[in-house]
């Protein structure tokens, strides 16, 4: 058995088809893959933003959502989430919730590397202390959604094109039905 991070490929149909080391697959030709997002809240209703490190293969140095990454093969999303949530920001995670089981992108970063993942979105809550692993994160902090909100609005470019995307779905689907 392989000790290098492995990712699940996927069918245009999200069928698994095998896997791949997570080193080899991000490149400007990647294939689709499984992963998911993870939005983080604490207490008082505030979000967690970090800033890609500066030695990610894509979009480093980009200010992004709370954390993501890629299940294993066999691996349950919910564990996958909160070892990542362990693995990236140093906390446990309460309340993980399902928010767009179905999201899906593709996007191509300035150096031409290539995201393609269908990418389950999850929301959760905590209440530790952050102890970001910095070849994950260079920089973080908790803001209130609605000024991230117009935050990404206004300069989309200094996002990740995941968060630009998951941002307004997301308030979508927690808006209030009328």
């Amino acid at each position: 058995m392989s000790s290098r991070e492995q990712v699940v490929l996927l069918s245009e149909e999200g069928t698994p088809i095998g896997t791949a080391d997570k080193a080899t697959v991000h490149t400007t030709d990647t294939a689709l893959h499984l992963a998911f997002s993870c939005h983080v809240f604490d207490e008082r209703g505030r979000i967690l933003v970090t800033r890609r490190s500066l030695a990610k293969v894509a979009w480093p140095g980009v200010w992004t959502n709370s954390f993501c990454g890629h299940p294993a093969p066999g691996e349950q999303m919910t564990d996958a989430v909160a070892r990542r949530a362990e693995r990236e920001l140093g906390i446990t995670l309460e309340n993980v919730t399902l928010a767009l089981p179905d999201f899906r992108y593709r996007a191509t970063d300035a150096s031409g590397i290539v995201e393609y993942e269908i990418c389950p979105v999850f929301t959760a809550t905590t209440r530790d202390d952050i102890a970001a692993s910095p070849d994950e994160v260079a920089e973080w902090n908790w803001v209130d959604p609605g000024s991230l909100v117009s935050a990404v609005a206004s300069t989309p470019w200094a996002f990740s094109p995941w968060l630009t995307l998951q941002l307004p779905l997301l308030n979508e689907a927690s808006a209030p039905a009328r």
